[in-house]
């Protein structure tokens, strides 16, 4: 996946445009090989106020996954025409972002009602998610290893554009960054990946479950308070951004309002985080067991302090 975001944002996209193909096709032919196991009718076992933390943890795993696009879908927006359609870019994102994870997490909850169900799943899955993602295709011999090979693939149509963005993430962080090429700051990356993939391969998958939805506790208030400059700050008082500026610090933003909103809303993420690491004092108040509602809450602390804070910010800085 490095390489692929190595040769710049054109073969990326020429890449992502077809690599999705491969991979729907494999998944159908799960449904068609698995389907059968599918028992959605099972009930939601535990107490009734537990059911509704777990699904609000849930939602909110499911949210962090799709709310991190919005950190970088600039770096790949920026090469559309400039008379391109701002709704059309908006529908286009948000049905790619919602189709992709509907499906995804309707077909993964009938792979976990079959696993509960037929017992040769639920050995699978106590040994591996490839395991499981086998027995699935159980009956198609070495067609169903292949389409097996094919979603295991599927990693690195996710994940190269997040390299060609980490690698850009790094050149915006002053001029000494911005002086070293984006290929090789995708090297970089790229190293860093090969090197934590290696080095963790044996746990590495639940050090990622355990702390990806860390993603929407910094992107959330980040996003608000974004939206809350671009609606209150220009669009509500009719001034247009000055793109002459944008790398002129003596003359953008302070940036005081922003950093201390962000790290409220990070104070409102961690008293709300449910994690198997940490659970905040207002996550426990949620069901039997506490349930995750920190993405909520680091939004509400950000948008809440961050008007009045960056009036005070114009007001003493003009700026």
């Amino acid at each position: 996946m490095g390489l692929i975001a190595i040769f710049g944002i054109a073969i990326l996209h020429t890449y992502e445009r077809y690599a999705w193909i491969p991979q729907i096709l494999a998944l159908f032919v799960l449904i068609g090989s698995a389907g059968h196991n599918f028992n959605t009718s099972l009930p939601s076992v535990g107490p009734a106020g537990t059911i509704t933390a777990n699904r609000c943890s849930f939602f909110a795993l499911q949210f962090s996954i799709v709310i991190g696009f919005s950190a970088v879908g600039a770096d790949f927006y920026v090469y559309y025409p400039t008379n391109t359609s701002r709704r059309l870019t908006f529908l286009m994102t948000w049905l790619g972002l919602w189709m992709s994870l509907i499906f995804a997490n309707l077909l993964g909850v009938g792979i976990a009602s079959g696993v509960a169900t037929t017992p040769t799943w639920s050995d699978a899955y106590n040994t591996s998610s490839g395991a499981l993602l086998l027995a699935c295709y159980d009956g198609l011999g070495g067609f169903g290893g292949f389409c097996v090979v094919i979603l295991a693939l599927g990693s690195i149509a996710n994940n190269a554009p997040g390299t060609y963005a980490a690698a850009l993430s790094f050149q915006v962080l002053g001029r000494y960054g911005k002086a070293i090429p984006r290929w090789i700051w995708c090297l970089v990356v790229m190293i860093i990946e090969l090197v934590c993939s290696v080095a963790g391969r044996n746990h590495l998958l639940n050090i990622f479950e355990n702390f990806l939805p860390l993603m929407s506790y910094w992107v959330c208030p980040w996003v608000t308070i974004v939206l809350e400059e671009h609606l209150l700050f220009h669009v509500l008082r009719g001034l247009p951004f000055d793109w002459t500026a944008w790398e002129d610090k003596k003359r953008l933003p302070i940036g005081a309002a922003a950093l201390l909103s962000w790290l409220i809303g990070w104070t409102g993420a961690i008293v709300g985080m449910d994690q198997v690491w940490y659970q905040g004092p207002v996550a426990l108040k949620i069901g039997g067991y506490g349930g995750d509602i920190g993405a909520w809450m680091s939004i509400a602390f950000a948008c809440v302090v961050y008007p009045p804070l960056r009036y005070l910010e114009l007001k003493n800085f003009g700026r």
